[in-house]
């Protein structure tokens, strides 16, 4: 399943950032980017997102992406990132973990839409790797 989930995130590659969108093509966020390779892959989305704020859960410090995500997801196993893998990042110590990709090339790089680029794919740097707090995969045949 991981080729298929590379290949779809690739699809949307181009795609503009767009707050709380979902469409390839038109506009998403990151966690639009995640519920669009869902419904590629696996169907209908398994809960509604409600209205969220870019700040997400920030003033409250609660991890609700990271929460949602052990909800639906499976978790990844292994130490590394693999390629098809859902990352979750903090983009800041101290801060919620608030942004998602998805693992490309081996681990090496990874496809996510970023606010002011749209979605792009990226290598998985330092920087970046020192930022996942948790891997998840999509779930096998579905929801």
């Amino acid at each position: 399943m991981s080729a298929a989930v590379v290949q779809a995130a690739r699809g949307w590659i181009g795609t503009p950032y767009v707050h709380q969108a979902s469409c390839r093509g038109a506009g998403c966020d990151c966690l639009g980017l995640i519920r669009g390779i869902w419904r590629e892959l696996a169907g209908p989305e398994p809960v509604a997102v409600p209205p969220y704020s870019p700040d997400w859960s920030e003033p409250q410090g609660e991890e609700r992406l990271w929460s949602a995500a052990r909800a639906v997801l499976r978790p990844a196993s292994g130490p590394v990132p693999r390629a098809g893998d859902i990352l979750l990042f903090r983009m800041r110590a101290g801060a919620v973990a608030k942004h998602l990709g998805i693992a490309t090339d081996g681990g090496s790089r990874f496809v996510h839409a970023y606010s002011g680029h749209g979605v792009v794919e990226s290598p998985l740097s330092e920087p970046w790797l020192r930022r996942i707090v948790a891997r998840f995969q999509f779930p096998q045949g579905g929801s």
